[in-house]
């Protein structure tokens, strides 16, 4: 039986290979959204989300067709933001949603941040896309796809692929 999770539970009740069902918030987010949430934070300006107890999910969505919230929006790889990720868990990320095993830096960070890295299957865009009931541009128009979108979702299946205490299931 899967354990139900919104952005306020306490993740560390949960463990590497849990069957999870989130609801809540997330936000859209890819390597070129990553490269400026950190260029804005070299420059000290204000990220345009706050990562404290964020989820990011990484995904492109592509554009809604007429009476959509949405269109495809499977998760891509997470590695491609393996860069970037320790430094946002820094700054209190808590959730990430992807596909894909993360670095021995990214695990470390998770660990020492208390957060958990959370896998959707590749190739179930349309179960995904089914589970979000709103979706909103916030950030970064210009990147078109890879614009960050505020998703909100009800009950998308996951799996818990690293834990609050660095537990992997993907090595």
């Amino acid at each position: 039986m899967a354990t139900e999770i919104t952005n306020d539970s306490d993740l560390t009740l949960l463990k590497a290979g849990d069957e999870i069902l989130f609801s809540g918030a997330a936000y859209t987010a890819r390597d070129a959204a990553h490269k400026r949430f950190i260029e804005a934070a070299d420059a000290g300006l204000p990220l345009p989300v706050d990562m404290r107890n964020a989820a990011i999910y990484y995904a492109g969505p592509t554009p809604a067709r007429a009476g959509e919230i949405i269109g495809s929006c499977g998760p891509t790889t997470s590695a491609r933001m393996d860069d970037y990720t320790p430094r946002l868990l820094d700054m209190g990320l808590k959730i990430m949603i992807g596909k894909g095993k993360r670095s021995d830096a990214v695990t470390e960070a998770i660990r020492r941040n208390k957060a958990v890295y959370l896998i959707a299957v590749g190739g179930a865009a349309a179960l995904i896309k089914s589970r979000i009931v709103a979706c909103e541009e916030v950030a970064y128009p210009d990147l078109g796809c890879e614009a960050v979108r505020r998703l909100v979702f009800d009950k998308l299946p996951l799996l818990v692929a690293i834990d609050t205490r660095g537990a992997c299931i993907l090595r």
